[in-house]
């Protein structure tokens, strides 16, 4: 069963068609990378299923349930999580203070402090509790916010980017964090690093000038003419 569905999502921007036209099924369970150039469209279609982004005309399924024109507030009520392109957390405050805001969102008392401390450890920050988040280098930053995500044990983990600006060592942690994470979340990861997505996709979508190129298993994309020529430059 897809636990997330978009039938005919549309938007534009005073005349630009972002996305157009795009039909999306991703089943309970899975891993999905969403792939494409710079300017495909792939964070609009992710603002609009997360809500940040009202569509122009299409529709947007979560569970089965219509959830269009619901506020990105209420999808997170709903057990979606998502974390930026750019970083949002409160630069002011320290670690353990930012996943704890997240947490609260689902539960209180000292429930909150084991959730924090298990989610800082999932993403190698629990030697960084209390120092402030602004001063974190900006790859510990996605991190950061990557817990946030999951301190709220979403249904669906939406990462936008989440490698970027993560060192070797902390991209090799990340696929095997996602691995884990696969036994019982839905993940859609929007990605450029390739072996990221090679190595931890179940199955990878293609989005070129606001269109859904193609879909399939990771070999099947990098073996795809249409996407080598679009996206991966050797065709």
């Amino acid at each position: 069963m897809s636990l997330l569905t978009t039938r005919g999502l549309s938007k534009s921007f005073e005349g630009l068609q972002a996305v157009n036209d795009v039909d999306f099924d991703l089943p309970q369970g899975e891993v999905r990378a969403l792939i494409g150039p710079n300017g495909a469209g792939k964070t609009t279609l992710v603002g609009m299923i997360c809500g940040r982004i009202p569509p122009t005309s299409g529709s947007v399924s979560f569970d089965g349930c219509d959830i269009t024109t619901l506020p990105a507030h209420k999808r997170i009520g709903l057990g979606m999580a998502y974390t930026f392109q750019i970083t949002s957390i409160f630069a002011g405050l320290d670690v353990a203070e930012n996943v704890a805001l997240a947490a609260r969102r689902r539960m209180s008392g000292d429930a909150v402090e084991e959730a924090v401390m298990a989610a800082l450890t999932r993403v190698g920050l629990s030697d960084r509790i209390n120092q402030e988040a602004g001063d974190l280098s900006y790859g510990h930053q996605r991190l950061l916010e990557i817990a946030m995500g999951l301190v709220q044990a979403p249904r669906l983990l939406i990462l936008d980017e989440p490698t970027q600006g993560l060192a070797e060592a902390e991209i090799a942690a990340f696929k095997t964090l996602i691995r884990e994470l696969s036994d019982n979340t839905t993940i859609l990861l929007i990605e450029h690093n390739m072996s990221v997505v090679m190595e931890t996709a179940d199955r990878v979508s293609v989005l070129s000038f606001g269109e859904m190129l193609a879909e399939g298993t990771p070999a099947e994309i990098h073996a795809n003419a249409d996407v080598q020529a679009a996206y991966l430059g050797t065709g």
